[in-house]
């Protein structure tokens, strides 16, 4: 595997490290984390954002409280623990990798204490530390499967639309939709990338195109509203997202405009993917109409930074993801292999020993 040379999330000298993602590209730096109240808060701030990616920062969140509070009194830090959880799960509600990744450390912590003499806080600790590095290390393996599998959807001189950042800063490394670009360039493929700027948090602006600057990918970047002149004009071959969340039949909660691209590529018969581990899968949400839609600040659609463009008075709404029904999905590009035309008999199969 070659190895991503954007590291989201790093573990360093008894903390962790996190690109703040909100500065770039015009700055590049890591910001410190000590608690699970300070992950929590840099999972809102969106410091750190890409469904994987927050589930990794979520499980070192609880692994740095453990380690805060591991000479505290064993009921002190089973009450303060469970703060912690609580704190991190309510901190972004649409990205199930969050809740996914909590239930993983709250197991391992429920099995510490499932014995006949539960173990010391200390080693509790220890025990969740080694299962984020886990998380975080797993997660890099998986991204890596899910680019093996869907570099084979993408053709030679392919010109791949992509929206938001599905990419290495999503994710613990390498990244899922970007991942399968990068996999496919990686084989030879002289591919390019068109990438929508993401309004109104500029992630593909600011991001995705950074990310394939990185990398030497050719990219370019257009506003959201060019998407549809573009395709009818023959200037795009296929569509490659991320997911936030995938409900049991298939739907599909991504980042806000995703639902419109999957519309306009249907209108034009061009395939359209979602690249997702099974991680971001919930069969425990039966449809799209179940997920929960984030909507964030109105503040920031008037304007970016500094700079503010809308007028006063006008009311505004800013929903941070919208759903893509099933039947728009061509196919989920997964660790496993890719799902084509997925539906809830398909996507179950997934979680069985095989191969779907």
């Amino acid at each position: 595997m070659t190895p991503s040379k954007v590291e989201t999330l790093r573990w360093r000298d008894d903390h962790l490290e996190m690109i703040d993602q909100r500065v770039l590209p015009a700055r590049f730096e890591y910001l410190r984390f000590d608690s699970a109240a300070d992950v929590a808060l840099g999972i809102r701030d969106m410091v750190v954002r890409g469904a994987p990616a927050i589930g990794c920062a979520a499980a070192y969140g609880i692994a740095l409280e453990a380690r805060r509070l591991r000479h505290h009194p064993p009921t002190e830090f089973i009450s303060e623990l469970n703060k912690g959880f609580d704190c991190l799960l309510q901190s972004r509600p649409t990205a199930v990798n969050l809740g996914w990744a909590l239930d993983r450390m709250r197991r391992i912590w429920n099995a510490c204490r499932s014995t006949d003499k539960a173990a010391p806080p200390h080693e509790i600790a220890e025990r969740l530390l080694s299962e984020a590095h886990a998380i975080k290390s797993e997660d890099i393996a998986i991204n890596h499967a899910i680019g093996a599998h869907g570099a084979a959807l993408i053709a030679d001189r392919a010109r791949v639309l992509t929206h938001c950042n599905a990419g290495a800063l999503a994710t613990a490394g390498h990244g899922t939709a970007l991942g399968v670009i990068r996999t496919a360039f990686a084989s030879g493929k002289r591919i390019s990338v068109i990438a929508d700027e993401t309004r109104p948090f500029l992630q593909g602006a600011r991001l995705t195109a950074w990310e394939m600057v990185q990398e030497n990918i050719p990219v370019m970047l257009i506003t959201d509203s060019s998407a549809g002149h573009m395709m009818s004009r023959g200037e795009v071959d296929l569509v490659i997202v991320g997911a936030d969340r995938v409900a049991a039949n298939g739907d599909v909660a991504n980042k806000i405009g995703t639902y419109t691209l999957a519309v306009l590529a249907a209108r034009h018969a061009i395939p359209f993917y979602v690249a997702c581990p099974l991680s971001t899968i919930d069969l425990a949400t039966a449809s799209g109409a179940q997920i929960p839609i984030e909507e964030r600040a109105p503040d920031e659609i008037a304007g970016f930074g500094d700079l503010r463009w809308a007028c006063e008075g006008a009311v505004m709404r800013n929903p941070a993801f919208d759903v893509t029904p099933a039947e728009l999905i061509g196919g989920l590009i997964t660790e496993k292999g890719v799902v084509r035309a997925p539906d809830e008999r398909k996507i179950r199969a997934l979680f069985d020993q095989g191969a779907p």
